[in-house]
């Protein structure tokens, strides 16, 4: 081992300034990025007609065969699980579909994956906007869902072009969260606005849907969590509630979201989002879902390229973990940063425009011939062939590309200077000086020796006269 022969440059243990690089895997052949698939599924007709008439609400997984057919890979999947996924989309004529490949056969996947989710889109006449909305939180280094274009055949009958969503489950945090995978994951359905609703973990279990290590049933985590952000007095408030949530991550996040206009999400529709508790630290971590409603689709009579980046949410409305953070000068600041630093480096609409030009091409064959389409809505092949420029009208009230200029220009008009204010519950930046001797070697927080010129974790020193120092240091 080496010497160590300088001071470090480093933060006292426990709050960092910038959240840590998220690991962005690559697409693999379920996620095809030049390439639009097919996928068949083959259904019993009876499974099929109860499917989508009397078990259509009831999350009833019917058994069926599935092929996956590309120029890299051409494989078939028996007894897997089929059925209807959404909540107001089931409703829909364009129906969206969730493939299970373990539902029957235990340990089966695909690729790696559980599921796929393979949405119709029929609110988007541009069938684009989840698409960019994951591409820009995997650009921003935010944990983000890989997202590909397939054609869907039912029993050979071609349902239209869709898109497949990558499923926030185990396999999706194995990859953004290496190594510490295995805490409580909660989905946040409508109503989850973060507001105290008692010690009782009953009362939280109809909206957080605890999704990962369900056989514990354990919400001491999330109450927790809850307590501390709504009833911490005000004085403690910016150090307690960065020991329960990554704030900076979810500072990021939220920034995002506002500037992509999700309006069905945490902090205007309490809505539409995951919470997951990193095994590393056990704090939460704020996950982005379900993003169709974005970039100009609005139900509320309310333009989202202009509304007020920094009272987004309804104002008669408790939006605690938003409302209560902002009212905090540093993470003001903080969240001035992101929105900032996504514009300036993220947000640029030129080569945004490009990337979805090529898309809109490489996806309007399938998608032209997509009869499915136009049965909400009316969606005709001309509106999908101007949805990048143009707006629809009712529900789409603008085109993708001058959303995303509008968003910009007004944005950047609302944004506080940056400040650089310092973290309340940290001394500062400082010069420790390291222990004398000889560094022996460096481990994290769960004792695993790592790379002492690793960056952006918490290290732990360890010398040859038995002493130890907690560091954080950045890049």
């Amino acid at each position: 081992m080496r010497n160590v022969l300088c001071a470090l440059v480093v933060f006292w243990f426990g709050i960092s300034v910038f959240h840590a690089q998220i690991p962005q895997p690559a697409y693999n052949a379920a996620f095809l990025q030049n390439e639009v698939a097919s996928v068949y599924v083959v259904i019993e007709p009876d499974s099929l007609n109860l499917l989508l008439g009397d078990s259509l609400y009831s999350g009833h997984e019917f058994m069926a065969t599935v092929t996956y057919q590309s120029s890299v890979l051409n494989l078939t999947l028996d007894s897997i699980g089929f059925r209807a996924r959404g909540n107001t989309s089931l409703a829909s004529q364009k129906k969206s579909f969730k493939v299970d490949f373990n539902r029957f056969v235990a340990g089966q996947k695909f690729q790696g994956l559980e599921e796929l989710n393979l949405n119709g889109e029929h609110n988007d006449v541009s069938i684009m906007r989840s698409y960019l909305a994951q591409q820009l939180l995997r650009s921003g280094n935010l944990p983000s869902a890989r997202t590909s274009y397939v054609q869907l055949y039912i029993n050979n009958a071609y349902k239209g072009l869709y898109i497949n969503v990558e499923h926030l489950d185990d396999e999706f945090l194995d990859l953004r969260f290496p190594s510490q995978a295995n805490g409580n994951l909660w989905k946040c359905a409508y109503g989850a606005d973060l507001t105290w609703l008692g010690t009782n973990p009953v009362n939280y279990q109809n909206t957080y849907e605890l999704k990962t290590n369900k056989d514990s049933n354990d919400y001491t985590a999330l109450v927790h969590f809850v307590d501390v952000l709504n009833n911490t007095p005000s004085g403690s408030f910016a150090c307690a509630i960065q020991e329960v949530l990554d704030v900076d991550l979810f500072l990021r996040n939220i920034a995002m979201e506002i500037l992509m206009g999700q309006w069905d999400g945490y902090a205007y529709n309490k809505n539409n989002y995951y919470l997951y508790q990193r095994e590393s630290d056990g704090k939460m971590v704020y996950l982005s879902y379900d993003l169709d409603n974005t970039f100009g689709i609005d139900w509320f009579n309310i333009n989202w390229a202009l509304r007020n980046i920094y009272t987004w949410s309804p104002g008669n409305q408790s939006r605690p973990l938003y409302s209560k953070l902002l009212a905090v000068p540093y993470f003001r600041d903080r969240f001035t940063f992101h929105l900032n630093d996504i514009l300036s480096n993220v947000w640029n609409v030129s080569t945004l425009q490009t990337e979805l030009e090529a898309k809109q091409q490489l996806i309007s064959p399938a998608a032209l011939l997509d009869d499915y389409k136009g049965l909400d809505y009316g969606f005709s092949d001309q509106d999908f062939s101007i949805a990048l420029q143009q707006a629809w009208g009712a529900h789409v009230k603008s085109g993708i590309v001058p959303y995303l200029q509008n968003r910009k220009t007004s944005a950047l008009s609302q944004l506080s200077a940056y400040q650089a204010l310092p973290n309340p519950c940290q001394s500062g930046l400082q010069e420790i000086a390291v222990p004398s001797g000889k560094l022996l070697y460096v481990t994290d927080i769960l004792g695993r020796e790592i790379d002492p010129a690793a960056k952006n974790c918490i290290k732990i020193l360890n010398f040859e006269n038995g002493t130890q120092q907690r560091i954080y240091e950045m890049d």
